[in-house]
Parts: C-alpha cells; structure tokens; sequence
C-alpha cells in the first residue's frame, strides 16, 4: 500500500539524549528521524513524539522535540498505553514508526498501534537498538504481524507520487 500525506502521521519514539550514545549508529538514526520529521513536516503530516520516563532518561533531543507538534512522556513501553492512541489526529490511519529502541518501545508501540487497527510502516533506516540483531529481530516480528517495512525515501517519494508535486523541489532537498 502506498503510503499517502493526507492519512499519514508521523511518530517519532523515544530518541532521547541520555539514550542515542547506546545506539548502535545512533546518530544515522538520529539524522534519519530528522529527516523524516521534516519531510513530513514540510508536506503538512503531523509529527508526534514519545519520550521514556524523561525525568530518568532525558527529553529528546531539542531538533527532534521542535518537530513534535506535541510529546507524550510515558512509562509503559507500549506509548499507547499511555496516551499516544488518544493523542492522534482524527482520520489518520497509517502511522509512519521510527526510533528507539526497536525491540522495546519501538516494538511494542507499533504493536499497541496494530491492534487498534491502525496501518503500521516501520522507517527502518530511522530506528535503532543498543545492539544490531535486536533491531533486526524486531523489524521481522513486526513484519510478520503486520507492519510495513519502509525507508525514509521511500516515504517520502510515496508522499510526493510525482516529480510535478508542488512542493517536490522543496522535499528533494531534504532527501539529498
């Protein structure tokens, strides 16, 4: 399924600055999130972010935070236990998931997500994990429960369908 800005709505979880040195490549992941956060940003998709008991673990980091139209502080791995299910926007039906950790919170949003029967894209190339092979499991038991599995580009050239979309120079430019 083509992923389309109007049912789109970007969630960014837990890329919090006392966590992102633990990452395996987590400043790829960092800039990766950003640059997704943008592009959405710059094609009117709302931009939500998640961040792990903050008052233990940190606030995201402030580029991040500045994308978030808002950020719901949670507990629970699962951030729609927490509030974020409630905290979407009407009529969007595709969540597009990045950030971290991939087998934890990651995981266990983008599951929370799925059975509220809610679309799921996973940005692989915008998560992460302390280690390589939790992130690789997580992205298969998503995969297998129903998740897509996308790339930062290939959101974004879904979202613009055509090189005659009116803001395509402007997204170009975030994706080079």
């Amino acid at each position: 399924m083509l992923h389309s800005p109007s049912e789109s709505i970007v969630v960014l979880i837990d890329l919090q600055t006392r966590l992102m040195p633990a990452i395996h490549d987590g400043a790829s992941v960092t800039a990766q999130a950003l640059r997704l956060g943008r592009i959405a940003r710059g094609l009117d998709v709302p931009v939500i972010g998640t961040e792990q008991n903050p008052g233990a673990l940190g606030e995201n980091a402030q580029e991040i935070k500045d994308l978030c139209s808002m950020t719901v502080a949670k507990h629970h791995f699962d951030a729609t236990a927490d509030g974020l299910f409630e905290a979407l926007p009407e009529g969007r039906t595709r969540v597009i998931v990045a950030g971290c950790e991939a087998h934890v919170c990651v995981l266990q949003t983008a599951i929370g997500l799925l059975r509220r029967g809610l679309s799921v894209t996973l940005v692989i190339d915008a998560m992460g994990s302390r280690k390589a092979v939790d992130k690789e499991a997580a992205i298969a038991r998503l995969n297998k429960a129903g998740a897509e599995v996308a790339t930062v580009e290939m959101v974004a050239f879904e979202w613009l369908r055509s090189s005659q979309h009116p803001r395509f120079r402007d997204i170009l430019q975030l994706i080079k």
